[in-house]
């Protein structure tokens, strides 16, 4: 049995160093949705609407939000080019059927994380890329300043979204009464509450002030009830079943944060790149592209990702923060050294 063993055990570790260099030089095998994106070198996209700071129209007819800039994050790491990026404006009821049915290949819309969506009906959330939380929003002339104020009251709530039980449980808990009136996008909400339909709108506090913004004399005509009552971390979504084009979009998600954590801005990451300097900015801008091979991705895919859009707070900035008409402050939105959720893993 001891000769057995001695003889067996060098056996045993060849095997094992053979398999692990197989496994290590072993050709890769894109999934099928990251293989039709390269084939087709566009990335379909679908963005919401026409909803600010999430993805909007300017005048010139580019896209711009949140939503469209991830997409071209994801666009730049897949196909080296930020600009091919299909746009399809999705109402929210039909955001989910368009992913599934495979109309699209990337939902980065105004989606709230939840386990029914991801198990219940076929596709998986890459991440988070806002923190937010509802709320509601009422005429100033009504002079409602707190949601018990709104007991009663027929509220707007947009259909397919968790808006519609967080109401219900809210009124609930307050034993208050309501009535819900569902409509099929945010604009029809408003438009609501300015003719009467409705004596509040409820939805993420984001989206309020979206709408708040873009509404003629909207600061002077809307008001936000202070305070939120719901959790609703929103983040890109992909069908269910390509593990690769999963990890890829992920990592482009977890690129944006780990960027601004480390300094990397649009501007400097081709001078970072040739000269890193520090062993953090050597494996994100450097040993990400070694390890990127196994999705087909250039050995500068970061680079090239952070080129085309800038780092998740410059993205934050242009979207929602000073730079924006909204004007929100990042609050969760923050890196986690900074009082935040946003955190990247590693990308050794």
């Amino acid at each position: 049995m001891v000769l057995l063993k001695s003889l067996l055990l060098p056996l045993i570790c060849l095997f094992s160093l053979v398999f692990s260099l197989m496994l290590w030089h072993a050709p890769s095998f894109a999934g099928q949705i990251l293989n039709e994106v390269r084939a087709q070198k566009i990335v379909s996209c679908g963005v919401s609407e026409g909803l600010a700071g999430f993805s909007l129209k300017d005048r010139e007819g580019n896209w711009q939000g949140i939503g469209p800039d991830f997409c071209r994050a994801v666009a730049a790491a897949a196909l080296g080019d930020a600009g091919k990026v299909e746009f399809i404006p999705l109402r929210t009821a039909s955001r989910f059927p368009m992913l599934l049915s495979g109309r699209i290949e990337l939902l980065a819309h105004t989606a709230t994380v939840t386990f029914g969506r991801e198990a219940g009906i076929g596709l998986r959330f890459a991440g988070v890329y806002f923190f937010d939380g509802q709320g509601f929003m009422v005429l100033r002339s009504a002079k409602k300043r707190t949601i018990k104020d709104l007991n009663g009251a027929k509220v707007c709530v947009v259909k397919g979204t968790t808006h519609q039980t967080n109401l219900a449980n809210t009124f609930q808990k307050r034993k208050m009464k309501h009535t819900p009136l569902v409509v099929e996008s945010m604009q029809e909400a408003a438009d609501g509450l300015l003719k009467g339909r409705c004596g509040a709108v409820t939805s993420d506090q984001s989206q309020l002030v979206a709408v708040r913004a873009t509404t003629p004399d909207g600061l002077k005509r809307f008001e936000i009830i202070p305070g939120t009552f719901s959790v609703e971390p929103i983040g890109p979504a992909v069908y269910r079943g390509d593990e690769e084009w999963f990890l890829l979009v992920r990592w482009v998600l977890y690129s944006l944060i780990e960027a601004e954590e480390l300094g990397v801005t649009r501007e400097n990451v081709r001078t970072l790149l040739n000269d890193p300097g520090s062993i953090a900015l050597r494996d994100f801008l450097i040993t990400s592209g070694r390890t990127g091979k196994a999705l087909g991705l250039s050995k500068d895919w970061v680079a090239t990702t952070i080129g085309a859009v800038g780092n998740y707070g410059e993205i934050y900035e242009r979207n929602f923060g000073k730079k924006s008409s909204l004007k929100i402050e990042r609050g969760y939105n923050r890196l986690w050294t900074e009082g935040g959720l946003m955190y990247a893993p590693p990308f050794q």
